[in-house]
């Protein structure tokens, strides 16, 4: 049984919830530490990925369900993502707004053209 505290960034309200958990980890590989560095880990993964996937291109209502569709579609935002990332992007989302507003801003992000803009520029 875990008992977590947790503060709400926008109101500043404290909130208090039991959580229950079952693991295969034997007690010695499930000390509170351990457990909640897992527990941690998959929710780095959820707001770092997941979230912005379907915040941004609001991923889980997409019509796209037959054949290689969808998971072409789900590499592409995914590529984009890294993309953004790689070039020490902090507010993807920001940056998703700024380069559809004007589709050449994609192609110097990208490199694509010969005459890109600086590196400097670009982020």
């Amino acid at each position: 049984m875990m008992k977590r505290e947790s503060t709400t960034k926008k109101t500043g309200t404290c909130c208090c919830e039991i959580a229950f958990g079952i693991t295969s980890r034997e007690p010695a590989q499930a000390s509170p530490q351990r457990l909640l560095s897992i527990n941690r880990g998959h929710w780095t993964i959820e707001n770092s990925c997941h979230y912005i996937l379907d915040w941004n291109w609001d991923e889980d209502r997409c019509r796209i369900r037959t054949g290689y569709g969808p998971e072409n579609m789900s590499r592409l935002r995914r590529f984009a993502i890294g993309v953004i990332k790689s070039r020490g992007v902090t507010n993807v989302a920001q940056k998703i707004r700024q380069l559809c507003l004007n589709i050449r801003l994609v192609f110097d992000y990208l490199r694509m053209t010969a005459n890109s803009c600086s590196a400097v520029r670009c982020r």
